[in-house]
């Protein structure tokens, strides 16, 4: 198993190597953070959007919010005009936020000669380092997520909220690929943003940010599919009825992903729907104890034959030393 484990390092490691020494820095940025968005967001929600249209009866029993969690909103209506705008408008966006990501990088390193927002390097960073910056980069992420929703885009006093409500609280609930759905401009500020800046005050390695933006878009990815069974993550069914609600609301509440800041700021409209209660949900789910009384009942039953077995195998040797003793005639 070490073994294993160091060979496949070793081979990253080259290919790491190879890639860095071979392309410059911007190049393996860039087709780096493309290359985290198709695998983790666009491969699956493309996958769970074409799963909606081509089986809606099927994906229906899935669907936490019945009709309405499906692209066209009836399971006997396939998608419109519109449903595709929303498909294009949310491509154009996540092309929007790498163009930008670009031109950040290129006004820094070549016009101020600065140094990169990322750091591209063929050294690696220790897995703890790389778990320590991540999670700094998720709070962050959190705070500059809810503060920009809730005070900017939410707040009737900023042109910024108009557009987020015309745009994005223009579905009926959330669906596959609406994630990165909303006005470019609200774009940038609600979803670019909490990712980015985070990612530049720690200066993350490459890799880190990988890891990073793997993490976000899967995220994004499920609390977005409108499916009430989540099979990754404890809290993971709790961020994505938290979202759900939060369109259905029209943005009543719930303008964090994790809830925290939401149940600190007061700004939960249900407050039973807290983080404490998606972890009693899911442990409920997990029916943990029938699966124990279950593994004790399997256990008891395993003694029990294997006693029988041996109790058998006595009896067999038993019979066969009685056999052996008897003197031949």
């Amino acid at each position: 198993m070490l073994f294993t484990t160091s060979l496949n390092f070793l081979f990253f490691w080259m290919t790491w190597t190879t890639l860095v020494l071979s392309h410059s820095p911007l190049k393996v940025e860039l087709f780096g953070t493309l290359a985290v968005r198709l695998i983790f967001y666009l491969v699956p929600s493309v996958i769970f959007f074409l799963f909606d249209i081509a089986l809606p009866s099927a994906s229906l029993s899935f669907k936490a919010q019945g009709n309405v969690g499906l692209p066209s909103g009836h399971k006997r209506r396939k998608p419109t005009l519109n449903e595709a705008k929303i498909v294009g408008w949310s491509l154009f966006n996540i092309l929007l936020g790498i163009a930008v990501q670009s031109a950040i990088e290129l006004t820094l390193t070549r016009l101020l000669r600065w140094r990169s927002v990322i750091k591209v390097a063929v050294g690696l960073p220790y897995p703890w380092r790389i778990t320590i910056d991540v999670a700094r980069g998720f709070i962050a992420r959190e705070i500059l997520n809810y503060s920009i929703h809730r005070f900017i885009l939410h707040n009737p006093n900023f042109r910024f909220s108009r557009l987020h409500e015309t745009w994005y609280h223009g579905l009926r609930a959330p669906w596959p690929l609406t994630a990165h759905y909303d006005h470019p401009l609200c774009y940038l500020l609600w979803k670019f943003v909490p990712i980015y800046l985070p990612t530049a005050l720690f200066r993350f390695h490459m890799t880190t940010y990988m890891v990073f933006l793997a993490l976000v878009s899967l995220e994004e990815t499920f609390t977005h599919s409108g499916y009430s069974t989540l099979p990754v993550g404890l809290l993971l069914s709790g961020m994505a009825r938290r979202t759900e609600m939060h369109v259905i609301t029209g943005g009543d509440g719930n303008y964090g992903a994790w809830g925290v800041l939401d149940w600190v700021g007061g700004s939960i409209p249900d407050a039973s729907d807290t983080i404490e209660d998606d972890v009693r949900a899911e442990i409920a789910d997990l029916n943990i104890e029938e699966k124990i009384r279950k593994a004790v009942e399997d256990a008891r039953s395993h003694m029990g034959d294997a006693v029988a077995k041996e109790a058998n195998r006595a009896k067999t040797r038993r019979r066969a030393t009685r056999m052996l003793d008897i003197p031949n005639i």
